[in-house]
């Protein structure tokens, strides 16, 4: 459960960093309103403080928690993460052109968002394998 902790910590590093890239972004003038920023920061502060307490409750082996996290970062989460690239792709935008045009910022954004992706699915891979099955299990009769 312990490489699941650290993927989960390093998903809500990770988001922490995409969020301090748009501020950033924001504060050099980039589009984007600060309205944008107010919303998604009111969004995403609470989300990650909350991930990283059921985080600590899966640790502890919370049945409740692998769920929470599973639903609530894993689906939900993802989807937020990937829906609107694959959308933008699906409309007919091309990968090469954004990369053509993206700055040092954008392909940060995008290496951490990588990250960001891989490290909540390994983590919610790592919360259902057999080991882990046991770990709750165990947890659960005490």
């Amino acid at each position: 459960m312990r490489g699941a902790f650290a993927l989960w910590i390093t998903a809500v590093v990770a988001g922490v960093l995409e969020t301090a890239l748009a501020v950033g972004g924001l504060l050099s003038g980039d589009p984007g309103s600060a309205g944008q920023v107010a919303v998604g920061l009111a969004i995403r502060v609470p989300v990650f403080v909350a991930a990283l307490v059921v985080a600590v409750h899966m640790l502890r082996g919370r049945g409740w928690a692998r769920t929470a996290l599973t639903l609530g970062l894993g689906v939900l989460g993802t989807a937020s993460m990937v829906v609107p690239p694959l959308t933008a792709l699906a409309k007919g935008s091309s990968l090469g052109a954004f990369l053509a045009d993206a700055g040092p910022r954008d392909l940060a954004f995008g290496a951490i968002r990588a990250l960001h992706v891989a490290a909540v699915l390994t983590a919610v891979l790592l919360m259902f394998v057999p080991a882990a099955n046991a770990y709750f299990r165990a947890r659960r009769t005490r």
